[in-house]
C-alpha cells in the first residue's frame, strides 16, 4: 500500500503535464486524457482508503467539475477545462483542488496580463483588440466556428497554469508534511 500511496503525487504529475502538453500544442483536451485519470483516480482512492477515499475522490471531482461547469456555461472555459479539473479535483481531493484552483486564477492573470502588455509594445493596441479582444465582424454561424473563435481569443491553454498550480501545491503539501494520503 505504501508504494501505490507514493505513486499518488508521480501520477498527478504525470497527468498534469500530460494535459499541459497537449492544451498547448492543440488548444484540446483529449478525452482519452481526463477520463482514464478519472477513472484511474477513483479505483486507486477506492483501493487506498476504500468506500471513504471513493467518496472523498467523487467530491473532489464534483468540486473541481462544478468549479469549471460554472466558467463553461458562461462561456469563460472549454469543455475539456471542466472535465480536467474534475479528474484532477478526483486524485487532489477538495482542500488541495480549491487552493489550485485559485492559484491557478492568479498564475492566468499574471500570465495574461504579461502577454498583453509584450503584444501591446510590441505591435500596438490596434493588433491587441483585434487579436485578444474581438470575436470578429463576422459572426459565427455554427458551433464549430464559434469554438474556433473562442479559441482565438484565448491567451493560454488553461492547463499550463492548472498544471503549475497543481505542482506547487503539491510541493508545498509535501514541505509541510501535509500530503492527503
Amino acid at each position: 500500500m505504501a508504494a501505490l500511496t507514493a505513486l499518488n503525487p508521480i501520477l498527478i504529475v504525470v497527468f498534469t503535464l500530460a494535459a499541459a502538453v497537449s492544451d498547448w500544442r492543440t488548444r484540446k483536451l483529449p478525452n482519452w486524457l481526463t477520463v482514464s485519470a478519472l477513472a484511474a483516480a477513483l479505483l486507486l482512492h477506492t483501493i487506498l482508503a476504500g468506500l471513504p477515499g471513493l467518496a472523498n475522490a467523487l467530491l473532489g471531482f464534483a468540486v473541481g467539475f462544478g468549479i469549471l461547469l460554472v466558467l463553461w456555461l458562461i462561456g469563460g472555459s472549454g469543455g475539456g477545462d471542466v472535465k480536467l479539473m474534475g479528474a484532477l479535483g478526483a486524485w487532489l481531493g477538495v482542500s488541495l483542488i480549491l487552493r489550485v484552483f485559485f492559484l491557478s486564477a492568479a498564475l492566468i492573470a499574471v500570465f495574461a496580463g504579461a502577454v498583453l502588455v509584450f503584444a501591446f509594445a510590441s505591435n500596438g493596441f490596434v493588433y491587441v483588440r483585434r487579436r485578444y479582444m474581438t470575436k470578429g465582424k463576422k459572426q459565427a454561424t455554427n458551433e464549430t466556428d464559434r469554438i474556433r473563435q473562442r479559441q482565438r481569443l484565448r491567451i493560454m491553454p488553461y492547463a499550463v497554469p492548472v498544471a503549475i498550480s497543481t505542482w506547487l501545491v503539491l510541493a508545498e503539501a509535501w514541505l509541510r508534511g501535509a500530503m492527503p494520503w
